[in-house]
């Protein structure tokens, strides 16, 4: 059977949650027996979102195989449980540096070179690339239709539509019904709007996801499918949840799965169940606890900048019954005197990545707090580096130990900096090697690398095997130079490559619950499977605040 391809666009205004529905959408039909690929195509110029902002535009998603991707790709895997790839995100900036690229040793003969065919041509090649064992590949076109960087990507799926066959392609568009509280209704003229656009550049949608906050009238659908020109059960309701592990379910009630299989003249290979689904959303709305867990970082007036790292906190409090309130903390203004008044009554703290010295101060503190109080502690990569140096500093006595990131200056101590730049490393049978003048995009140390765990250690425990493997991204990497006298002090490098260069994991022995690790677990966190660091580490803080109860009402 030919794949098909279901092209999911958005209209009216930015993130209405295109990602979400593309993912929802994937996993009811994998639900139903069908094998499923998602993919993003981002009309940026950035080559990818390696350098940009995580206030803007939110985290950067790493993958197996060690692209840095746009965070749509984090719901696509953990609605469906299929790791993405290299191939599963474009962005306009990569096809022109392509393009260009070609241009430049005279691929194309010396022929002008335009936007139509070679740009549209080199993104119907993405689109269409590795994608013959799927029976649907889903793709979302980033940001609005309407936006002048968009119009190629939207001109490619139009002639693929053409190309391929209104039998293999269909066209999902998600739009926005505001209501206008003076007049105590949901609008449609601006779907009407951005399906009228949509149209003028050639592609009628076929079904329309219509994002609401309150329940849409059938007057107000039959309107949108008369002036729209789609069949009134192809308008779909899409409210606002309460939970988005709830999305699934709600877009198989308004049909969305059954437009799809309907449109391609197709049945379910399997019958679809939401068990799972309903699961997760009841454990996850109907807790039979909670706990508080300080995020101190750098970014934390996005909530986007650490997406998978809070849905990994969710997902370990399902898997423990217990709602996780995140306390945000900006690592920046998280320097003063009084610090600790704003981690007294946390039940653990995290620390995640960060990149520059900002806010190291504040890191820096919350980790000290958390070792001296003997406060659950979690370190993602930065963190992993911040605790290191903390240790360094204040158990060992080295007061200028810190990174050579923020710091080129070099310690008193004849080791050197606790933390340093990373210039060589092997991957895939390659030396890889960088050099402090290079680029800053796509120069990290990215994707999965293999860990060797220590025996009796609390990773061991945690993972129950002694090799794993998990995704990095990072360009600086702690130096094992005070590792002995470190451990004097408990103090254990648990994790580390396979060849025992470089340390992978550290935690402090008799501390309750102290694991800091260099690279990204979040990544690979699912809702039907914690992560078992994550899942270990809301365990601790849940039993943290049932002793932190009981010395209360002893008080």
């Amino acid at each position: 059977m030919p794949t098909r391809f279901i092209f999911i666009t958005g209209g009216v205004v930015s993130s209405l949650g295109k990602g979400l529905s593309a993912s929802s959408l994937a996993a009811l039909l994998q639900g139903r027996g069908f094998k499923v690929r998602l993919r993003k195509l981002d009309p940026y110029l950035n080559v990818d979102p390696g350098t940009m902002n995580p206030t803007q535009h939110g985290e950067v998603f790493v993958t197996e195989d060690g692209a840095e991707t746009d965070l749509d790709l984090g719901h696509y895997e953990r609605f469906t449980g299929v790791d993405a790839k290299k191939t599963d995100n474009i962005t306009a900036g990569r096809i022109y540096s392509t393009l260009l690229s070609k241009e430049r040793k005279g691929d194309y003969l010396g022929g002008t070179v335009q936007v139509i065919p070679h740009v549209t041509n080199l993104i119907k090649e993405f689109v269409t690339r590795d994608a013959n064992k799927e029976d649907f590949v889903l793709c979302e076109i980033g940001g609005t239709v309407g936006d002048i960087e968009g119009l190629p990507f939207f001109e490619a799926i139009r002639q693929l539509g053409y190309e391929l066959g209104r039998d293999r392609v269909i066209y999902l568009h998600v739009t926005l019904l505001p209501y206008v509280a003076a007049a105590k209704e949901l609008k449609t003229k601006p779907t009407q709007h951005s399906v009228k656009e949509l149209r003028s550049i050639g592609i009628q949608p076929d079904v329309i996801v219509c994002r609401a906050d309150r329940e849409i009238p059938i007057g107000e659908k039959k309107k949108i499918a008369q002036f729209c020109n789609v069949r009134e059960e192809c308008v779909i309701s899409a409210l606002d949840a309460t939970s988005i592990y709830k999305v699934p379910k709600n877009l198989h009630l308004e049909g969305l799965d059954e437009r799809v299989l309907q449109h391609f003249k197709m049945k379910s290979k399997a019958e679809l169940s939401l068990k799972d689904w309903e699961r997760i959303v009841t454990r996850f709305e109907s807790p039979r606890g909670e706990v508080n867990i300080a995020l101190v970082g750098k970014y934390t007036s996005l909530g986007d900048a650490y997406k998978s790292l809070t849905e990994a906190l969710d997902h370990a409090g399902i898997e423990h019954n217990v709602r996780v309130n995140v306390k945000w903390l900006n690592a920046r203004v998280f320097e003063s005197a009084d610090a600790e008044k704003k981690l007294q009554g946390v039940d653990a703290i995290l620390v995640p990545g960060g990149f520059g010295e900002e806010g190291v101060k504040g890191k820096i503190a919350a980790v000290k707090y958390a070792r001296e109080n003997k406060i659950p502690y979690f370190g993602i990569c930065f963190g992993m580096q911040i605790a290191v140096v903390e240790m360094v500093r204040n158990l060992l006595g080295v007061k200028d130990a810190t990174s050579s990131e923020f710091h080129a200056a070099p310690t008193k101590d004849p080791r050197g900096q606790v933390v340093g730049l990373m210039t060589e490393w092997e991957q895939d049978g390659a030396t890889e090697k960088r050099s402090s003048g290079g680029d800053l995009g796509g120069t990290m140390r990215l994707g999965a690398f293999p860990c060797s765990l220590q025996a009796g250690s609390l990773a061991y425990k945690i993972y129950g095997e002694a090799k794993i493997s998990e995704r990095h991204r990072h360009r600086y990497e702690v130096n094992m130079n005070y590792a002995e006298e470190l451990r004097e002090h408990g103090v254990v490098f648990s994790g580390t490559s396979p060849d025992g260069k470089l340390p992978e994991i550290v935690e402090i022995k008799g501390h309750p619950f102290f694991i800091a690790v260099q690279f990204h677990p979040e990544f690979k966190s699912r809702p039907f499977d914690a992560h078992p660091i994550f899942s270990g580490f809301v365990k601790a803080a849940k039993e943290y605040s049932k002793t932190a109860a009981k010395v209360g009402e002893a008080a």
